[in-house]
């Protein structure tokens, strides 16, 4: 068994069954502390595996790593991102309307105000809050990552997904006032531009293609390390509301699932714009929105 993977994905779990640390340690009848190291990696007895299966409602297999892991909260979903990412060499994207991980210190920022905003006003305010922070630290931690180890991307956005963001700004299931709206709105449009320059200049270990004629039906990524491959698909972009979304994402190493999605990108990216030709396109996007 592989105790670091089984560790990551229970943390992931955790996460996923909205339960604190301490009423799980509780439950199973461990310390928080001994609970933590088992997220570290430490020896886990498969014992204490079944019953933190059946505290999490799920198949003890999926903490083993072994079938389709899924999430139905992004908070959780992004985490597992997070762990399939430290071990990428390769990413391969298709679908949104940007690439998370090459996007500017300025959406970071719009998406902070925009759920600072939202969490004021939120039912569950307290709770709005905390899922917030951890959402905002979850990106800045994969957007770190990504800096410290470069590995390559290919990613595919979507021209419909792009005209949505161009209208609707960063963060659009957030209840905003019109001002900040208007700023998200603004910062959407800004990394629409950076967008674009990317497409042109084409940075080392980075391509990024604009699909034009078929817009995407999902959202994926796969994520290739040294000795294995990782299919995430997920309903939830980064800018969604950390609570209360509707959907669920999976992951999964399968060679079958891998596969398949690899043929679907690859076949995307032959027809997909690139280079000078997508900059134009999108950039004529960012006119025709600007003037509605």
């Amino acid at each position: 068994m592989r105790f670091a993977d089984i560790g990551q994905q229970l943390r992931a779990y955790r996460l996923e069954s909205g339960l604190r640390a301490e009423e799980i340690a509780a439950r199973l009848g461990v310390s928080r502390a001994a609970l933590y190291r088992y997220e570290k990696g430490e020896v886990i007895k498969l014992d204490t595996i079944r019953r933190l299966a059946e505290l999490l409602k799920i198949s003890p297999l999926s903490l083993l790593g072994i079938g389709v892991e899924y999430f139905s909260r992004p908070l959780a979903l992004q985490e597992r991102l997070r762990q399939v990412e430290e071990e990428a060499e390769q990413i391969l994207q298709l679908g949104g309307a940007l690439c998370t991980l090459v996007t500017t210190e300025a959406y970071d920022a719009a998406l902070a105000e925009a759920m600072a905003e939202a969490a004021g006003t939120a039912t569950e305010r307290l709770a709005f809050h905390a899922a917030a922070e951890q959402a905002l630290g979850l990106l800045t931690a994969r957007k770190r990552l990504y800096q410290q180890r470069r590995p390559s991307i290919i990613a595919m956005v979507g021209e419909t997904a792009l005209r949505n963001l161009l209208t609707d700004g960063i963060a659009p299931g957030l209840r905003l006032s019109d001002a900040v709206r208007q700023r998200c709105i603004l910062a959407a449009r800004a990394e629409a531009e950076n967008l674009a320059a990317l497409m042109e200049s084409v940075p080392m270990g980075l391509q990024v293609g604009l699909l034009t004629d078929a817009a995407p039906t999902g959202h994926f990524m796969v994520l290739r390390a040294r000795d294995r491959a990782h299919l995430c698909a997920s309903p939830f972009l980064p800018d969604s509301p950390p609570l209360n979304a509707i959907g669920v994402g999976m992951v999964t190493a399968a060679d079958e699932a891998v596969s398949i999605h690899q043929r679907v990108a690859e076949s995307a990216w032959r027809e997909a714009r690139k280079g000078a030709e997508a900059a134009a396109r999108l950039r004529l996007l960012l006119a025709e929105t600007r003037l509605h």
